[in-house]
């Protein structure tokens, strides 16, 4: 199980339930199979930026900037590579999430949508012209 999984299943349990304490975040993790310490999910509360409100843990809902996405880029970018109307992102271990929501916050128009897995991004283009320019566009990120 990794980091993203487990911060996904958190970001689902605080949107369906309320969860008050890091305890009864714990007990909901392991009902979904997810063992985890104390110390684990107080550093993931921390990082993903959760609150604790009268109705238990809120994500906050932070505005995502256009130089997001190139700070991201810089930082976590591998590989740019292209396949047809299709652009395959190779990133830091852990990162593809966080390139692929800031890459969709950016609202791209030539960017269809995203899928991302572990470290790895697919962006789909509506053809390879404009998936050229889009890789393009990421590279020169890259720097």
């Amino acid at each position: 199980m990794t980091k993203s999984y487990r911060q996904g299943q958190i970001l689902q349990l605080i949107r369906t339930r309320s969860i008050s304490t890091q305890e009864d975040l714990a007990l909901a993790l392991k009902e979904c199979g997810v063992d985890a310490t104390q110390v684990t999910l107080s550093r993931d509360i921390r990082e993903m930026g959760l609150v604790k409100t009268p109705d238990g843990y809120r994500a906050l809902q932070l505005q995502r900037r256009p130089e997001d996405l190139n700070a991201l880029a810089s930082e976590f970018l591998r590989d740019v590579r292209m396949a047809q109307n299709q652009i395959v992102l190779r990133t830091a271990p852990g990162h593809a999430s966080s390139v692929a929501v800031a890459l969709d916050s950016a609202e791209w128009p030539e960017v269809v949508g995203t899928l991302a897995g572990d470290d790895t991004v697919l962006v789909i283009c509506p053809d390879a012209a404009v998936a050229e320019t889009v890789r393009a566009r990421l590279m020169a990120m890259i720097g």
